[in-house]
């Protein structure tokens, strides 16, 4: 039997295989690299400073002084790892990542209604094992990150059927631990309220009933859940937290470095200052309001007229999230799954050269490594001093985001424009029955 009989007659072995593979050989390298999982071992530090009673925002963490910048419930969910000595901790990151690898892969082929002639698992499997080499799931692997987590708890919401009950507490508790995944709760009540005033103009209900706006209230009884419980266990670094770390957007690091890859991150490497101040703020509200606007627009648009429509607005919201938010390290870009496969099936969809190189070349990008090609250090803090082709290396992630918004705003206005309502034609008057068919109708009917 030939590899390719192999592959055809048993894709979800195979896909297993290829997967465990890959995910075997990737631990390895991480090994060899001799990965230090520095933000887990911060994790856990955050725990103990839970369980001994101490200043949660005054802790300091390895050898390189980190301090903690996730809400306080972020530490309450982190007091398990304070049980587990260093080895078995990095061995328990290494393999609840690589499963949430797995789940990943699944929710964004979900998303976009995929696969349709394979074996879900398969596809799902073989996803999974190529996806684990992207910098941003490697990154997130080599630091011990929770962004895996996120992302899935977001996507599980976001791939939930119309009307399902816990459909919202996802997002909520994501917002809980890491506040970005807010933007989200403001893009389902945007589509909620949208969506309601459309209804109350065409009649077609009573009420304020909407299942966007049903999942955003969920959403934010959970983030509130969440605050309510950190405050009731730690009510001095809430306060602290809310008040005061809240606005250091500087405390997760130095704002130019190249990691940190949003419209900021960017701008303070173009200008050579750690502070772009109001160039940021306008490039921030502009793209934020058509990234958010591109979102609701596609999530409320009908899947006839512009195919994959929920795919193409959470990724939005996504990316928008990503490129204005103060800090974005290149290990949050785990949305990158998604946004690639998307684009593939939508490559498919149009058989298009330009669609199958644009896909290519982002994909590509994401496994480049290429923000990282550009001198960087911590202390000297060079990359305030780039040349331009250094500066466009370590904007890569942000040129993606802006390209990819760009071309989610036109293919979605472009479907609006093209489903909006026109003209009704004048009906035609339906033919009069024959009698055979005024019978047939009659037989039919009267049981």
């Amino acid at each position: 039997m030939t590899a390719t009989q192999m592959i055809t007659r048993r894709p979800t072995l195979c896909a297993a295989v290829f997967c465990l593979l890959s995910f075997t050989g990737f631990w390895i390298a991480q090994r060899a690299a001799e990965v230090s999982m520095v933000d887990l071992l911060v994790y856990q530090a955050e725990g103990w400073t839970v369980r001994n009673a101490a200043d949660l925002y005054d802790m300091r963490a390895s050898v390189h002084h980190l301090p903690n910048t996730y809400p306080p419930f972020a530490a309450m969910l982190f007091t398990p790892l304070t049980l587990m000595g260093t080895g078995v901790l990095r061995t328990f990151g290494t393999a609840v990542n690589l499963a949430l690898m797995v789940a990943l892969a699944h929710l964004s082929l979900r998303l976009v209604a995929r696969p349709r002639r394979v074996p879900r698992a398969a596809a799902v499997l073989a996803l999974a094992g190529l996806a684990v080499w992207c910098e941003p799931v490697w990154t997130t692997l080599r630091y011990g990150q929770i962004n895996l987590a996120v992302a899935v708890l977001v996507l599980w919401d976001l791939t939930r059927p119309t009307g399902h009950r816990w459909a919202g507490v996802g997002t909520g508790i994501a917002t809980g631990i890491k506040l970005t995944p807010g933007l989200f709760i403001v893009f389902l009540a945007a589509a909620g309220l949208i969506e309601t005033i459309r209804r109350l103009r065409r009649r077609a209900g009573y009420g304020f009933g909407s299942d966007h706006l049903r999942r955003a209230g969920v959403a934010t009884a959970a983030f509130a859940w969440t605050v309510c419980m950190s405050a009731l266990a730690l009510p001095y670094d809430s306060h602290r937290f809310w008040t005061q770390v809240l606005f250091a957007t500087d405390r997760p690091g130095d704002v130019e470095g190249s990691g940190n890859q949003n419209l900021r991150g960017a701008l303070a490497r173009m200008l050579h200052t750690p502070d772009p101040g109001l160039w940021w703020l306008a490039a921030a509200a502009l793209i934020g309001c058509v990234g958010l606007a591109t979102a609701v627009a596609a999530q409320l648009a009908d899947d006839r007229a512009l195919p994959h429509a929920r795919a193409w607005a959470a990724v939005s919201c996504a990316v928008t999230a990503l490129m204005v938010s103060p800090v974005s390290w290149s290990h949050h870009w785990v949305w990158a799954l998604p946004m690639v496969l998307l684009l593939a099936v939508e490559t498919v969809r149009r058989a298009s050269r330009a669609w199958a190189g644009w896909t290519a070349l982002t994909g590509l990008l994401f496994c480049s490594f290429m923000i990282w090609y550009a001198p960087h250090s911590v202390k000297a803090r060079v990359e305030l001093h780039q040349t331009p082709p250094q500066m466009l290396m370590t904007a890569v992630y942000p040129i993606i985001g802006i390209a990819f918004l760009a071309v989610a705003a036109c293919v979605t206005f472009r479907a609006l424009r093209g489903s909006a309502p026109g003209p009704r034609p004048t009906p035609r008057p339906a033919p009069h029955p024959t009698a055979s068919a005024s019978r047939a109708l009659t037989r039919a009917g009267s049981g």
